[in-house]
């Protein structure tokens, strides 16, 4: 069971807003900064920073014998697709 629960510290211990039906000694992970949680709308300023910091990426650089490697399995692949995609889709209207 994965679940997202918020909650605060007080006393030491973290205490959560609704009732928790889980079995005694059930582990749990505690993950700091609401880690995970929907925390509401992005901010101008977050959206910004986030936009900036990907146009400071540089484009990936792949040699010319890796992109034919990558080519050619991709045909492969299509080709495998394509092969087992009209064999299935028969079965389907049997």
């Amino acid at each position: 069971m994965n679940s997202l629960l918020k909650g605060v510290i007080r006393n030491g211990r973290v205490e959560v807003a609704e009732p928790i039906d889980l079995p005694e000694g059930t582990e749990v992970v505690v993950a700091l900064g609401g880690a995970g949680l929907d925390d509401g709308p992005v901010s101008p300023d977050e959206i910004a920073r986030v936009l900036a910091a990907m146009q400071r990426l540089r484009p990936l650089e792949i040699p010319d014998a890796v992109e034919a490697d990558l080519k050619a399995w991709e045909l492969q692949l299509t080709r495998h697709g394509l092969e087992y995609s009209d064999a299935s889709s028969e079965d389907v209207f049997r």
